[in-house]
């Protein structure tokens, strides 16, 4: 089974937070990952605000980030989703960075793994259809 992961996860690979556990299992599994490419950007903004609030150190954050493109995750270009996100956005009345992410599971007919509640419930949308498994339930 191929899973998409979305940077509520991946974050929780190299940040301790609430389910960090449960992000780590689903990385020690072994199943094929694959990502969006914009995943880095959404990551790098989430480490930045983080830092912002103090809450990690500067060097913390630029770990994390090397550490998430160490992580063997599998990028892939987004432009090819946006078309296809685009309409998911209109569709699903959800915001098209998020719907890129339900593109890519679409695409590669896998599973959307994802810490956004509300992400998976609209991949369970009856025209779409995506499998989607909220992190807090693995």
């Amino acid at each position: 089974m191929t899973y998409v992961v979305d940077a509520s996860v991946a974050l929780k690979w190299v940040i301790p937070e609430a389910l960090s556990d449960r992000a780590a299992r689903l990385l020690d599994d072994g199943e094929p990952m694959v990502a969006p490419e914009m995943l880095l950007v959404e990551a790098a903004n989430a480490l930045w605000r983080k830092t912002a609030r103090r809450e990690i150190s500067s060097r913390e954050a630029e770990r994390a980030l090397d550490l998430l493109s160490e992580s063997g995750l599998d990028l892939r270009p987004a432009a090819p989703l946006v078309g296809r996100a685009l309409d998911l956005a209109r569709t699903l009345e959800h915001p098209v960075y998020d719907c890129v992410y339900l593109a890519l599971a679409e695409r590669e007919r896998a599973t959307l793994v994802s810490a956004d509640a509300r992400l998976v419930a609209l991949a369970s949308h009856r025209r779409l259809r995506i499998p989607a498994v909220d992190l807090a339930r693995l």
